[in-house]
């Protein structure tokens, strides 16, 4: 009998995934205080954003990161544009101050993970897996991928689905997919969520586009959940070749690997794929429009910086990149484990 992607797990894994991630807001304020001096320097006076980034000698995508997070855990806030220390970090991490606690946070100063943390932050780049697989978690031409070698893209490809699985369900319940015949599934992966929502709309056919080694993975899947007549696999790259025609085009989990000029190619070249009144959907975490927060997905964000060229990304911006597509889009649909779907509707 086929396997069911539309079987909702009984309890929510969410927190699991939070004290995995917890580690991350260690690294990155420990490397705030002990390191780049960020409480140390606006204790001095509020300083725009790229006046402080230029300050610390980080990039934009590095600061955006850093300062979400810093701003999620309440030690800094903006106002008018400005940066400054919240109340909170006025009485513990300013040196001199009878309260201050930035010493014993300079006792982790030297962790592995925090000098880790420090070396992806200044350089701007993900650390990359053993040097024989290359970088884990990014695919396309000139990076030499772990995606790219069957055993290494098999186990990462097979790890992702672990989260993946627990939330396909809740998208195939939630998402709307009235009048689509075919969806384009772009980085798919094992396609558990293309899966869930073929078993869920019986008119529906599906197309994953992914590397060859994952693709075998792929195929897999749709066997064993009795979907293989309505799933095609198409192995290619989604910066370069040419997408298929559908009627909606799913990115999930995607854009997040990815820094801002690709972010918006990629959805350049996934409206031009659909019709008028196509449908784009974008399933990932989002930040809130104020760059604030929550907490766990800021922390969620830093180990996609960490692994990836990307970072989470916030609805306003997605929303600006689908206007510059000729799209209009409306509020988030939830899923689980602090994702959600925005729909993208081609004018």
């Amino acid at each position: 009998m086929p396997l069911s992607a539309l079987d909702l797990p009984s309890t929510d894994p969410t927190p699991i995934f939070e004290h995995f991630r917890g580690s991350f807001g260690t690294e990155l304020l420990v490397a705030a205080a002990a390191h780049l001096k960020v409480f140390e320097k606006l204790a001095q006076h509020p300083m725009f954003h790229d006046d402080v980034r230029r300050e610390i000698g980080l990039a934009s995508r590095p600061a955006s990161v850093l300062f979400t997070t810093l701003r999620a855990m309440g030690l800094i806030v903006e106002s008018w544009g400005n940066l400054e220390l919240s109340a909170l970090a006025k009485d513990h991490l300013v040196a001199g101050q009878p309260f201050d606690v930035s010493d014993y946070l300079g006792l982790a100063s030297q962790n592995p993970g925090v000098l880790e943390m420090l070396e992806r932050l200044k350089s701007n780049k993900p650390a990359s897996a053993a040097a024989k697989e290359g970088t884990a978690f990014i695919f396309r031409e000139g990076i030499d991928s772990a995606m790219e070698q069957e055993a290494s893209a098999r186990r990462l490809t097979l790890s992702l689905a672990g989260r993946a699985k627990n939330v396909a369900p809740h998208l195939a319940a939630n998402v709307p997919l009235e009048g689509i015949k075919h969806l384009l599934d772009v980085g798919g992966g094992t396609g558990i969520y293309s899966i869930a929502l073929l078993q869920k709309h019986p008119q529906l056919t599906a197309t994953v586009l992914d590397g060859p080694e994952v693709l075998k993975v792929t195929a897999e899947m749709a066997a064993a959940y009795g979907v293989a007549d309505r799933l095609t696999c198409v192995a290619g790259d989604m910066f370069k070749d040419a997408l298929p025609s559908c009627d909606a085009v799913l990115l999930s989990n995607v854009l997040h690997d990815w820094d801002v000029p690709q972010c918006r190619d990629l959805l350049r070249r996934c409206s031009a794929a659909i019709p008028s009144g196509g449908k784009l959907l974008i399933h990932d975490v989002f930040l809130a429009d104020t760059l604030d927060g929550p907490l766990p997905v800021a922390l969620y964000s830093a180990a996609l910086f960490t692994l990836t060229e990307g970072r989470a990304y916030s609805a306003a911006e997605y929303r600006a990149w689908l206007t510059e597509c000729g799209l209009t889009s409306a509020k988030v649909i939830p899923t689980l484990i602090h994702c959600g779907v925005l729909v993208g509707t081609k004018k």
